[in-house]
């Protein structure tokens, strides 16, 4: 399937029994991002969107040259877990996912020194009085990544117990969260 470099897709064309869907879009030519799945764009008539960030992560990347943005929105720290899932949806988790994200923008026509990344939600949100921790298990994997990578965050919103809409527009790389009603800018601050 060949695609045009300045449409939206997704990392790989969906397999049998992937979640990963065709690009959906919304009104305002919004790119959604569904629970475990991954887009990037280089067209800057678009935003890319993700809806209930709790104890998941989004990630985005954004080149201000290139115009080239994607986002991330994985659940699970580590593939290891699951290694089948990892093969079928490696956006489903932060330790194979975030590396493909780098790969899907690069292949794009960003650059990594130009881009700018930031993250929100891994919030507590069950109440599993602590026994399982996904969300702080999800903050870890994504700053240990990031020390590998020898990367930095531009503007982070995590933790805490809501949960978050998180959005890239791709004109000019505003990054906005919306969390218990009230909409705010991420990036930049």
């Amino acid at each position: 399937m060949s695609r045009s470099p300045s449409l939206p897709f997704r990392s790989d064309p969906p397999r049998a029994g992937s979640p990963l869907q065709p690009t959906a879009h919304a009104p305002g030519d919004k790119v959604i991002v569904g629970v475990a799945d991954l887009a990037c764009a280089r067209d800057a008539s678009k935003s890319i969107i993700t809806y209930a960030l709790g104890s998941c992560i989004g990630v985005t990347v954004y080149d201000p040259v290139a115009k080239v943005g994607g986002m991330l929105h994985f659940m699970l720290p580590e593939s290891s877990v699951s290694p089948e899932k990892a093969l079928i949806n490696p956006a489903m988790f932060g330790d194979v996912g975030i590396p493909l994200l780098f790969q899907k923008v690069t292949e794009l026509g960003a650059r990594r020194e130009r881009l700018i990344v930031c993250a929100a939600g891994g919030a507590e949100v069950l109440a599993d009085e602590g026994h399982f921790r996904i969300g702080n298990r999800n903050r870890t994997i994504l700053r240990k990544i990031f020390w590998k990578l020898n990367l930095l965050l531009a503007a982070d919103d995590t933790g805490g117990q809501h949960s978050r809409t998180l959005t890239v527009r791709l004109s000019d790389g505003v990054v906005a969260i919306r969390t218990q009603g009230k909409e705010s800018t991420l990036w930049p601050h």
